[in-house]
């Protein structure tokens, strides 16, 4: 089956009032029903009808997670930092986060230890099993120069592949290393991923962007590059 053709899985929205917000495919945009609703901390908020897709987003910030059963994309666009997507096919449930540094002390998502536990979690209080959650992971690109020793995405990509062997999930499909940018998108129904590398015109512009967690901006200063798909 075609992922973009799965049914639209019931979804916990509240129901919409007024006429229907419709994207340019006749998908039904929930937007404003998602945008309303109250999250949790770490949990990303920032709604946006993708017209290219013709999905209802969410855009993961660094730090931050979303975990969801609901036909929608999650996207998110990482530097050196890691993105994990894990999926459970038989209740259709995905999620990602995004995190920064492998370690750190103040537990937040910004740390790997902290953000694969808080993913792992919320999947499970979902309905989601250990034994069948699978994971694709993205990131870690070198885009600042002048590391002599391992530079932050190295560091960061063998936690995560380190943490999901230790957890017994397996890594199905992944894009890490190397220099570029990249921009993911990710289906939690489907477990489909989409990756886009970015150009690597701007390091120092992406470095600031990435610390100040404004993706929208880095996606805009690393303009370019292929899609591969997952």
């Amino acid at each position: 089956m075609n992922p973009f053709e799965s049914p639209v899985r019931p979804s916990a929205l509240r129901p919409a009032t007024g006429a229907p917000k419709v994207l340019p495919g006749g998908r039904v945009s929930h937007v404003d029903e998602l945008r309303a609703l109250p999250r949790k901390p770490g949990e990303a908020s920032f709604f946006y009808a993708d017209h290219h897709f013709q999905y209802d987003a969410v855009k993961v910030l660094p730090g931050e997670y979303f975990v969801s059963g609901d036909d929608l994309l999650i996207m998110t666009v990482l530097g050196s930092c890691i993105a994990a997507c894990v999926w459970d096919g038989k209740v259709r449930v995905g999620g990602m986060n995004h995190f920064m540094l492998p370690e750190g002390e103040d537990g937040s998502g910004r740390y790997g230890s902290y953000a694969m536990e808080l993913l792992i979690n919320e999947m499970l209080k979902m309905g989601a099993r250990r034994e069948t959650m699978q994971a694709k992971v993205f990131g870690g690109g070198a885009v600042m120069a002048g590391f002599t020793t391992m530079n932050v995405g190295e560091r960061n990509t063998k936690f995560v592949l380190d943490y999901l062997a230790t957890e017994r999930i397996p890594v199905v499909s992944q894009d890490v290393l190397d220099i570029h940018p990249r921009k993911v998108c990710f289906f939690p129904v489907t477990g489909k991923a989409l990756v886009k590398r970015l150009a690597h015109a701007h390091p120092e512009a992406l470095a600031v962007e990435e610390r100040k967690g404004n993706a929208f901006n880095v996606a805009k200063t690393t303009s370019g590059g292929s899609v591969d798909l997952f």
